[in-house]
């Protein structure tokens, strides 16, 4: 059970860019055979459409495309969109403009391109919170995330980890669960906002641990980072790529685990949730995917799916992302699909029995 404690001031909470960039270099794994097999798989679609379909694609684009990013510039998404839309205005020959649509929880920028023309001018970043949260979260959503848009592939995945101040006596993610049960509801933690992947992460830790924590939601998370450095409350949830410096550094965060199923190998010495607490099926990470309008012609949906593997394959986006933090996660429109199911059929029903709601 969770007690929450809002420090903010009271109004209708908006989900900030929980990817924020972080300028600490983080090296980035060899490409890898799955990696490989889908850049190189993708392109045969294209070939495999009839002829009229074909020509489709060849004419496609008619000019400058549009990428809609649903979080203010600057961030870990707007930087994901800028590496990768360089990448295919280099192979289209033609501008992919970066159109920041922030506020809502994404819901402006989902809205806006779930109303945009299908014609294969507008793309959108979608993440885990557009597709999988929102619709929880949400009694009503001006866009249908099911009907509305038509995945393109996977981009990118934020890791996250498990983490407590630097001063905090607790030191394995056993301990904090240990004090936890001594003192149920004592304990505070931070997030960037309710219906965040930190908070809700937190949340899913507490329900299988079977501890009540106190949740501060803050309104973005610059502050609740701030905070958690300041010592102001014990524990966070925080991404990898915008955390890493403060967590591999010592500098006012202190990693217990990571909530992936391998460990990092920018903290090799910090160990996995399932290695920590003995839970094996425990794993959760912010991800970002490429979707258009849901009537966009399969033929440029093929090529762009294509050019969008090729791009995650390229040693040199390889190496801007990896200044960032931030994974590759190349994957075409089934990968894409195949993990929007096992994320809704884990956070929802998590959502929903827990009473979380963005009204």
């Amino acid at each position: 059970m969770l007690r929450w404690r809002r420090i903010a001031r009271p109004r209708r909470q908006q989900r900030p860019d929980n990817h924020a960039k972080n300028d600490t270099e983080t090296p980035m794994p060899p490409l890898d055979r799955r990696q490989l097999l889908h850049a190189l798989a993708a392109a045969p679609l294209a070939l495999a459409l009839p002829g009229r379909a074909r020509a489709q694609a060849a004419s496609w684009p008619s000019g400058p495309l549009r990428w809609i990013v649903a979080y203010p510039a600057g961030g870990g998404t707007d930087a994901l969109a800028r590496i990768l839309g360089a990448a295919l205005s280099r192979e289209l020959g033609q501008p992919v403009v970066i159109d920041n649509r922030p506020g809502a929880a994404t819901n402006i920028g989902a809205d806006a391109a779930a109303k945009a023309p299908p014609d294969g001018m507008t793309l959108f970043s979608a993440d885990n919170g557009t597709l999988v949260f929102n619709p929880a979260l949400f009694a009503r959503l001006p866009y249908d995330p099911a009907k509305d848009f038509r995945p393109v592939g996977l981009m990118a995945r934020f890791p996250l980890a498990l983490a407590v101040k630097q001063d905090s006596t607790l030191r394995s993610a056993a301990e904090l669960v240990e004090a936890a049960r001594r003192a149920p509801g004592r304990i505070d933690y931070g997030s960037p906002g309710i219906g965040s992947p930190h908070h809700l992460t937190m949340a899913r830790l507490a329900r299988e641990t079977g501890i009540e924590l106190n949740h501060i939601p803050y309104r973005g998370l610059a502050p609740a980072m701030n905070d958690l450095v300041a010592g102001r409350f014990e524990a966070a949830i925080l991404d990898i790529p915008s955390g890493g410096a403060y967590l591999r550094e010592g500098r006012g965060a202190r990693p217990l685990a990571v909530c992936d199923a391998t460990r990092h190998p920018s903290m090799p010495e910090v160990p996995t949730i399932a290695e920590a607490l003995g839970l094996p099926n425990f794993q959760a990470a912010a991800w970002q995917g490429l979707v258009v309008p849901t009537r966009t012609p399969d033929a440029v949906v093929a090529r762009l799916s294509a050019m969008l593997g090729a791009a995650l394959a390229d040693a040199g986006v390889r190496e801007r992302l990896g200044g960032t933090g931030i994974e590759p996660l190349p994957g075409g429109p089934a990968e894409f699909e195949a993990l929007l199911q096992a994320e809704r059929d884990v956070w929802v029903p998590l959502i929903r029995d827990l009473g979380i709601t963005l009204e």
